[in-house]
């Protein structure tokens, strides 16, 4: 299948989950896809967004929407980042001189599960991962992209890998961005919930297809040393390749 791809890098990813990334690269090139990466590629805007800073998010948004092509698939590893893209810059761009270029980029963005199962159209890629694990369902995959049974779709496909559900399983784990800083105990007590939600159904893995989501969750994990291990999707996709 002859596609090309530009990748997004969010920040998060980009800082403290680089492997991600490099293995988003690695699935969209076992599905055939020419993955093109601009090094000069900033972020959305969507922190300074989501603080009410809009003429600064319009600047950092201006700069991405010059880094990326019109003509090609944008796909990124973080619903949160592809959701502020379609949404966010909605408000940012309607009306104004990038308004024609923003809607062709937009008709082009997607986040990886989305793109995988609906463009793609595959949800093998022979990964192994052994144990029990629960989806989680970030605010930004289910409200802005609509995203619920993609992921599913390609973790039932993994080998080894057993997929339940958890109570609150559209709950919001509590990041929020800035969220997490302005009402930190808010936020702790919500991590605890969805952590004690996995630690009910037995399970071995959170998964999730945002790394905000991942690194609240971790943090909650690792400061009460519990037996639980977040992944993202692309991680779990591209685990026990060597297998085979």
């Amino acid at each position: 299948m002859d596609k090309k791809v530009e990748l997004f890098v969010p920040c998060f990813i980009d800082q403290l989950y680089p492997d991600t990334a490099f293995n988003t690269i690695q699935l969209l090139e076992r599905v055939g896809c020419e993955v093109i990466y601009n090094s000069e590629q900033t972020c959305c805007g969507q922190p300074a967004y989501n603080a009410g800073f809009w003429d600064e998010a319009k600047d950092v948004g201006a700069n991405f929407l010059k880094k990326f092509t019109e003509e090609n698939y944008i796909v990124a590893p973080s619903a949160s980042c592809v959701g502020m893209l379609k949404k966010g810059y909605n408000d940012l761009f309607t009306n104004s001189i990038e308004h024609n270029r923003c809607r062709n980029i937009q008709r082009h963005v997607y986040e990886i599960s989305d793109f995988l199962v609906n463009v793609i159209k595959r949800d093998y890629f022979g990964a192994e991962l052994v144990g029990t694990a629960v989806y989680h369902d970030s605010c930004s995959a289910l409200r802005d992209c609509g995203i619920k049974e993609e992921p599913r779709k390609l973790l039932a496909q993994v080998g080894g890998l057993e997929l339940v559900e958890m109570k609150g399983q559209e709950t919001c784990c509590g990041f929020g961005g800035t969220f997490a800083v302005k009402f930190e105990g808010i936020s702790a007590a919500m991590a605890e919930q969805k952590v004690q939600n996995a630690q009910a159904v037995n399970a071995d893995y959170i998964i999730s297809t945002d790394a905000s989501c991942l690194l609240q969750l971790q943090a909650y994990i690792d400061k009460h040393h519990i037996p639980i291990k977040t992944m993202h999707l692309v991680d779990v996709l591209t685990s026990g390749w060597a297998n085979i």
